[in-house]
């Protein structure tokens, strides 16, 4: 579909050419022509973003000017750019943009109407629209004839910032890189990366600086609906399993990654999905594996023969953070609305990397303040630049980096919202069993699901429940499917000793990190903390 090219002059930009809202086979086929990436065996789009194959949170800038000033929570999940910098840098991608052809997409954030966000994508880059296309809500033509947006992304993923010129970073080695928000004019830069996933998450922070203002929750988290129309919601950072709970065969998937709680219930940020794919198997994840033989999946970073084109899952050569993207609907039992009600289940997920917290455990309301804040879990490899060993980590509301307010603000929602509509919450650790990484192995999948299953359908709902020793969660004493063992993590450890070593100083590193927040919260809370002694 075709707009008149005049709609870009608002911006002063025109480009050589300008592609608007041209359909996913058109779209590859103007990738492909350029050199973009290639075609799998299974007719889905390969490109290949090195050197930055995960986001590069080091690059991220939110220019400080009045309007917002006040409001960001500025620090390293925010750094600040001053006005001028910036300016210089939207000239010069501004300018860089003008010399290429242009490919324009116009999509919506926000399931819910009434918070829904209109963004247009301006790139040098064919397959990133594609993404950004699998990625968001799909306006229908009637819609496209008279979009406007209310946010602008400038992607120039081949221009590299200058540090001195645009006030940027300058990395030790490598080329440079810049992901900017300005709040002021509703903007987003992103130059220098290849990697799509600073599409998605820059839209996401935005999110997270705008809906709070209007009420709302916005969550780092995946959500599904069962047969009986129970919500429930699944946080955690990426690789800790929200796109694999959440698409489970007898509940249909709302999202799996980013939604809002308002006072109407739960909506979907976007209308796709970005999943892990290494050593993804068709046994263990059917779902997201299936739409590997779709037309229209993006797939970053995954290895492919060259001469037969078949994929290669187990293959980690390029990063261990490959990735596919593909809409919604190609998940076959996806709630169509992108919407549900007010969840019943909030399940914390954590990726415990020293292999000590309980697989699964029932949290009270402050206990639940405690973890949200706390947002411990183990940074996994490839999600970010540098990281390739899993690292113990505290990201607060499980998604600091994408955070625009205080994590006090984000805190304060999921307390008003689990108490007036009587969400249980949960905490299950996804990560190792039987002693830290490297010595330990991680959660069977198989357990796993069987614990959310069960936490789901109510099965855990009457089970007699023990606090843990250290972390004070209460463990259910059995589980259908889970062996008893498996249930109490000092049991998994050949060395009990060592595991009480280990799990005091993880009890350790988690009071020393909430001493941050303990001025912001009641003292409940404070004291709902694991045991340091």
């Amino acid at each position: 579909m075709t707009v008149q090219t005049h709609a870009l002059e608002a911006l002063n930009l025109s480009g050589t050419q300008q592609h608007w809202n041209v359909s996913p086979p058109i779209t590859i086929e103007l990738a492909l022509a350029r050199g973009e990436g290639a075609l799998s065996a299974g007719g889905n789009f390969v490109a290949i973003t090195s050197p930055f194959t995960g986001r590069s949170p080091d690059d991220k800038w939110t220019v400080k000017e009045p309007g917002s000033e006040g409001k960001v929570w500025w620090g390293k999940a925010n750094r600040p750019i001053d006005p001028e910098h910036y300016q210089a840098l939207l000239q010069d991608v501004k300018a860089y943009l003008d010399t290429k052809d242009l490919i324009v997409r116009d999509l919506y954030a926000c399931a819910d109407p009434a918070h829904r966000l209109r963004v247009r994508l301006v790139s040098e880059s064919a397959w990133h629209t594609l993404f950004a296309n699998n990625l968001f809500i799909r306006p229908t033509r009637e819609e496209l004839a008279t979009f406007e947006p209310n946010f602008t992304i400038l992607h120039a993923p081949e221009f590299n910032p200058d540090p001195d010129r645009h006030g940027i970073r300058r990395p030790a080695s490598g080329p440079t890189a810049a992901v900017v928000l300005d709040y002021a004019s509703n903007t987003i830069l992103i130059a220098g990366t290849r990697y799509a996933g600073e599409i998605k998450k820059s839209i996401f922070t935005a999110l997270n600086y705008l809906l709070p203002n209007a009420g709302v929750f916005p969550m780092h988290c995946s959500a599904n609906i069962g047969p009986a129309g129970d919500t429930a919601l699944f946080f955690g950072l990426s690789g800790t399993g929200k796109t694999t709970l959440s698409a489970d065969p007898t509940r249909r998937l709302i999202g799996d990654d980013e939604h809002g709680w308002s006072d109407d219930g739960v909506f979907n940020f976007e209308g796709g999905c970005y999943a892990k794919v290494i050593r993804l198997s068709a046994e263990a994840e059917p779902e997201i594996y299936a739409t590997l033989s779709r037309f229209g999946t993006v797939l970053e970073n995954v290895v492919m023969d060259p001469e037969t084109r078949e994929l290669d899952l187990a293959s980690d050569a390029i990063t261990e953070n490959t990735r596919a993207a593909y809409p919604i609907d190609f998940i076959a039992n996806h709630e169509p609305t992108g919407r549900g009600g007010h969840p019943e289940n909030v399940v914390f997920l954590t990726a415990d990397a020293f292999g000590v917290l309980p697989p699964i455990g029932r949290l009270t309301p402050e206990q639940a303040m405690y973890h949200f804040l706390s947002g411990y879990t183990a940074k996994l490899a490839g999600t970010e630049r540098g990281v390739t060993t899993p690292q113990a980590t505290f990201s607060a509301c499980f998604g600091a980096v994408f955070l625009a307010h205080h994590p006090s603000v984000y805190a304060e929602l999921l307390r008003e919202r689990i108490n007036r509509h009587q969400s249980t919450v949960w905490l299950v650790n996804t990560g190792w069993s039987g002693g830290p990484a490297g010595i330990g192995q991680r959660m069977k999948i198989a357990h796993t699901r069987a614990m959310v299953r069960a936490l789901l359908n109510g099965s855990l709902r009457d089970v007699p429940t023990e606090p843990d020793p250290v972390f004070g969660v209460h463990v259910p004493v059995s589980c259908p499917g889970v062996p008893p063992d498996v249930l109490k993590p000092r049991n998994t450890w050949a060395n009990q000793d060592a595991y009480d070593r280990q799990a005091r100083d993880l009890a350790q590193r988690l009071s020393a990190n909430f001493q941050q927040f303990a001025g912001t919260v009641d003292p409940k809370v404070v004291s709902a903390g694991p045991a340091t002694s």
